[in-house]
């Protein structure tokens, strides 16, 4: 997988840095992806983002998209339009859906993906081996499917 340019994800509010990129471990079932700061216009960090390239069985688990806003930018939809510009970055790589999963009780990241007219597929109990079950604790997670 060829890593694209990203210089073109930015809207008339917020912009996605660039910050690294990590290749795919087949070890641990991980693909390709990026990593991005979530900034304002003049470059000022609002959060952070990461867009992963790929389908794998994990993925529908543990999403292809994850983000976090900083507290004193929470509440602005910054998340949900840092994922707006992922799922054009998504389709430059011919991706056709992405899955992005949250705790159920996180209700700022479900209203986030609901917000975005994500389809609640299910709250799906982790398999007694997934990293997000064996070193998180977490036991469920929302999954949400992006046609693109």
């Amino acid at each position: 997988m060829e890593f694209l340019d990203t210089s073109f994800l930015e809207s008339d509010e917020i912009k996605l840095i660039l910050e690294k990129t990590t290749d795919a471990d087949p070890v641990r079932n991980w693909v390709p992806a990026y990593h991005f700061r979530i900034c304002d216009k003049q470059g000022n960090g609002m959060g952070h983002c990461d867009l992963r390239i790929g389908y794998n069985d994990g993925l529908y688990y543990g999403g292809h998209i994850g983000y976090a806003v900083d507290e004193e930018y929470r509440g602005h939809h910054y998340a949900a339009k840092a994922c707006m510009l992922l799922f054009e970055l998504a389709k430059k790589h011919g991706m056709d859906y992405l899955y992005v999963s949250c705790d159920p009780d996180n209700w700022p990241s479900r209203k986030t993906l609901e917000y975005l007219k994500g389809e609640l597929l299910e709250i799906a109990e982790l398999p007694e081996d997934n990293d997000m079950r064996v070193n998180d604790g977490a036991a469920e997670k929302c999954i949400f499917r992006f046609d693109l």
